[in-house]
């Protein structure tokens, strides 16, 4: 499961905090660090294995959660708003990086969003969830092929979906949250 935060154990290096999962696994603490640093070099922290989070930029510490849930092989993965608590450059940055991840290992991943795009972008398909009590509004399939790139982003397909997306949203809020309807044209004199 990767978190929103970045729950990390300040007290361990970016490779004991990917090894902890194998632990608790009863692997043994050398097999454990050599499998973490497999998983430290694919998402680019080769150069800070030594490093204790607080040493870490938000996106970096990110990345080790990512690895700590890749280390422990699951069959799928849980991500729960894992970027939201980052800057727009960075998740972006991040969101290529878990395509790559996922290109490599083809996990099935259970990925939650509030962003639009994200979802669109990261996933081949869309559940979108009415306000409380929360069910399944529409099941979207994302007809983009693998491989994504930003170009896609930019689509009308894309931005078609987004759209279809946003109104299942903005009319399934709570009517103090809706936008308020646009006023009439004013009669031209």
């Amino acid at each position: 499961m990767v978190y929103p935060g970045f729950d990390l154990f300040p007290w361990r290096t970016a490779p004991e905090n990917v090894a902890f999962g194998l632990e608790i696994q009863g692997c043994p603490r050398r097999q454990c660090l050599e499998t973490a640093h497999q998983y430290i070099d694919p998402v680019g922290l080769t150069a800070f294995a030594q490093s204790y989070p607080h040493q870490l930029s938000g996106g970096m510490q990110q990345e080790v959660g990512i690895a700590r849930a890749l280390a422990a092989r699951p069959d799928i993965l849980l991500m729960d708003e894992p970027f939201s608590a980052l800057d727009l450059q960075t998740r972006d940055l991040l969101q290529d990086e878990l395509l790559r991840i996922w290109q490599n290992d083809r996990k099935t991943v259970l990925f939650v969003t509030r962003s639009i795009e994200e979802a669109i972008y990261l996933t081949d398909r869309i559940l979108v969830f009415s306000p409380r009590p929360a069910r399944i509004q529409r099941d979207i399939q994302v007809p983009f092929a693998r491989p994504q790139n930003e170009d896609m982003k930019t689509s009308a397909a894309f931005l078609a979906i987004r759209r279809d997306i946003w109104g299942l949203l903005k009319h399934g809020a709570p009517a103090k949250l809706r936008p308020a309807p646009s006023p009439p044209p004013s009669p031209r004199s």
